[in-house]
């Protein structure tokens, strides 16, 4: 039985969520974050090392990182859906937007919520470069959804890698989305969509959304 072991707000809400989409049978095990340092308790850190959310266990199988937890989960479940092959005409677009919330957007917002707990002076030379990255990120993505619906053409498991870093991860670094109307349409675009508000609700009960 394939157990995808949540850590409340974070990144394994993607995983939560490809397996609703999927159908795939999954039990859910929910962790906490300490209340005082918001981490990892105990029982995620014997898992893995880092004490990193996501983490599924399949069989004999530990993985982690919600990238290679995608690709896993698609490769032995998914057959042929939310993923594009390589003779489909946008498969180098669903690569892209695929590794772009890891690779760009996901580590500016981490970036940005460090500097923003040093107490910078706004007009601080680092701290002006990382934000404006950071809008440079959103930009892109905004302009991107303002010629489609999802990321790569159609829903795929780039969205699916995406949606964290526009909405549960601003609990930890607040960000107002106003000056990025396409992907505000987006997120709303995605709230209606049946397994993620099974996943959401599954994994997060009672958490407010921050899809505006």
């Amino acid at each position: 039985m394939l157990i995808v072991h949540h850590l409340g707000k974070s990144q394994s809400e993607r995983i939560v969520w490809l397996c609703e989409e999927l159908g795939i049978p999954y039990e859910l095990k929910h962790y906490t974050r300490d209340a005082v340092t918001q981490l990892s308790p105990p029982e995620l850190v014997a898992l893995t090392p880092l004490g990193t959310a996501p983490v599924i266990t399949d069989g004999s199988l530990v993985l982690a990182e919600s990238g290679a937890i995608v690709d896993y989960l698609l490769a032995r479940h998914g057959n042929g859906r939310l993923v594009f092959g390589p003779t489909h005409p946008e498969f180098a677009t669903y690569l892209f937007w695929f590794h772009y919330a890891n690779g760009n957007l996901q580590p500016n917002m981490g970036r940005n919520m460090v500097l923003s707990r040093l107490d910078l002076p706004p007009d601080h030379p680092m701290r002006s470069r990382l934000f404006g990255r950071l809008h440079l990120a959103l930009a892109m993505v905004d302009k991107r959804l303002g010629e489609v619906e999802y990321l790569a053409g159609e829903f795929t498991a780039a969205d699916v890698m995406t949606v964290f870093s526009l909405t549960t991860m601003r609990y930890f670094m607040p960000l107002d989305l106003k000056p990025y109307p396409n992907i505000l349409a987006y997120l709303q675009r995605v709230s209606r969509r049946e397994a993620y508000q099974r996943a959401m609700q599954k994994g997060d009960p009672g958490m407010r959304l921050l899809l505006d």
